[in-house]
């Protein structure tokens, strides 16, 4: 095959896939003006994958002492932050990421059948999606940043409430994204072999298949550009970048350095890995997220435009507990009092410094207290802004 047949090919399988070069289908973008954002930034961090307050919160056993001893001083902790015990509402992933994200409990639509995950879609708007529908900001400044096997989360970017939707979605910061932009990427070009292009084209195509929600063809220049200079830095096999956990924080920071995020949200999840059976893979994750929380809030503190003005909230997406039926520590799924137990952390400009809110705090409360932090209304929100977090 000349080289001239083997780009063919490769448009012809993008076009196949839906992926050719023209296509801008997801790439909307509000349709309304909007006021300029003149609020403090805000990162989020999801102390996912299932934490109990006995590893996390509680001093003398905590395995995150970054958050305990250095940043716990500096905010408002909430230790007895809890997720409703109601009917229909479960103690896992993104059921808890949505209950942050929306302030709502069981909003949203299961659309499971036939996969081997979760696909909830938000039948509430999200903060990003209240955040840019009240301000003039680009989706590559509204970020969710997830890990590359919970494909599920790619669900999370927007809900599909009339008001809201699609053209006040975040971005989506992940390996998989990365995965689908390389593919892409070199089969625009064509530049392989026969064989290759054709591994390419198989890959690209299992990819879509695992994809969510009509994945775009295209995120945004900015985003694409930070792909080129990840592949540069790290390359794209995959075995050389971070990867768990660890790959999330360095997204993380590559985003601060180069998209300047407004809103971001991290959402951490190798706790998770403990269902395997292994206490050490839950105890060893949360020092991991404990030093992620270090390494992102130290960037923010030596960047003279996130420096002062920003504001983090630290909230677990659910708890955990034991297992009933067998000797597997540290499970989530049986909705027993602990995986309702969790906790939050707030610190920034505006809030007030050294102080335990030592009340029961229902998980609902984060969305209508960000967003009264940045300036907004989470309207559906169930419950009320914590006013008395701000000085």
């Amino acid at each position: 095959m000349s080289a001239l047949d083997r780009r063919r090919f490769a448009a012809g399988a993008l076009a196949a896939t839906g992926l050719a070069t023209g296509l801008t289908t997801g790439l909307a973008t509000p349709v309304h003006a909007a006021p300029a954002y003149r609020g403090p930034n805000v990162v989020i961090i999801r102390f996912g994958g299932g934490v109990r307050r006995r590893e996390t919160v509680e001093t003398a056993t905590t395995w995150a002492p970054y958050l305990m001893h250095r940043l716990a001083p500096q905010g408002v902790m909430i230790p007895d932050l809890t997720i409703a015990q109601l009917d229909g509402v479960d103690t896992s992933h993104a059921e808890g990421t949505l209950n942050i994200l929306t302030g709502r409990y069981r909003a949203y639509h299961d659309l499971s059948d036939g996969v081997e995950f979760d696909r909830l879609e938000p039948t509430e708007p999200t903060l990003f999606e209240y955040f840019r529908r009240a301000f003039d900001i680009p989706a590559h400044q509204a970020l969710l940043i997830n890990g590359e096997d919970r494909l599920q989360e790619e669900f999370l970017s927007y809900g599909i409430h009339p008001s809201h939707g699609i053209a006040f979605k975040s971005e989506v910061l992940s390996l998989y994204r990365f995965k689908l932009w390389s593919l892409r990427d070199r089969l625009a070009r064509a530049t392989g072999t026969d064989a290759e292009i054709e591994a390419d084209t198989e890959a690209l195509v299992d990819l879509e298949a695992k994809g969510m929600r009509g994945i775009a063809p295209r995120q945004p220049p900015e985003i694409e550009a930070l792909w080129a200079r990840w592949r540069a830095f790290w390359g794209d096999s995959g075995l050389k970048n971070p990867r768990g956990d660890a790959a999330l924080t360095e997204l993380g920071l590559w985003a601060l350095r180069d998209l300047r995020p407004r809103l971001m949200m991290i959402n951490y999840q190798d706790p998770d890995y403990v269902h395997w059976g292994n206490a050490s893979h839950y105890t060893r994750a949360i020092a991991r997220i404990d030093h992620g929380i270090e390494r992102i809030v130290t960037a923010v503190a030596t960047d003279e435009e996130y420096a002062g003005n920003t504001v983090f909230c630290i909230v677990p997406d659910c708890g955990r507990d034991a297992n009933p039926l067998m000797s597997v520590p540290f499970q989530h799924h049986f909705n027993t009092r602990s995986a309702h137990e969790i906790f939050a952390f707030l610190m920034g400009p505006g809030i007030e410094r050294g102080r335990v809110l030592d009340r029961p705090v229902d998980q609902t409360v984060i969305a209508p207290t960000i967003a009264a932090a940045m300036g907004f209304r989470a309207g559906r929100a169930e419950n009320r802004a914590l006013g008395e977090l701000f000085t």
